[in-house]
């Protein structure tokens, strides 16, 4: 745990060296990668999240895919996530606990329907381990869904090894700025 909190540490220090517009454009040539996947080729689902401005920034990419494909958005309510189908920024209102915009609406609860889940994270090892923010909302959900999960992360966010617990889910993928581990 310990080891756990020193990282998250450094790469919430690392984050601060750049502004919005830098990660904006870091984020770009991630969702360049993944488009050219055939995993998210053949998908008509794909969990996705709407970016806080310490993340790899997704808004552009849902809005770009929404109307091809069924894009579901997390919403946060207690300690889990709920998944509801993104139709648009007329469907989003502010969530619960963070303040991130999130769709409104019914929620999505046919997980087997899923195609692919592009998944935050705040570090990835070159194993495919994620290590979240700590309070296992995707670790819970993620065991939910069959899909395939693609981690995605600037590269500094990317270690050689991360410290890992048996509840944490490990990706399929991981796409970085420069880079992709399958």
């Amino acid at each position: 745990m310990e080891e756990k909190k020193i990282l998250r540490k450094q790469i919430r220090e690392k984050k601060k060296e750049y502004s919005l517009e830098e990660k904006q454009q870091m984020s770009f040539p991630i969702f360049e990668q993944i488009e050219r996947t055939t995993e998210f080729i053949k998908s008509k689902t794909v969990l996705l999240y709407w970016s806080m401005d310490d993340e790899v920034y997704t808004h552009d990419f849902v809005n770009k895919w929404y109307k091809e494909k069924t894009v579901l958005l997390p919403c946060v309510q207690g300690d889990d996530l709920l998944l509801r189908k993104y139709e648009g920024m007329a469907s989003m209102v502010k969530g619960e606990q963070f303040g991130i915009l999130e769709p409104a609406g019914k929620i999505f609860s046919d997980y087997d329907s899923i195609d692919l889940m592009i998944i935050p994270g705040v570090a990835f090892d070159k194993n495919k381990n994620r290590m979240g923010r700590g309070r296992g909302f995707y670790d819970r959900l993620l065991k939910l869904c069959k899909a395939p999960k693609v981690g995605i992360c600037f590269d500094f966010q990317l270690s050689e090894n991360i410290p890992t617990e048996e509840f944490d889910v490990k990706m399929d993928m991981i796409v970085s700025s420069s880079s992709m581990i399958k």
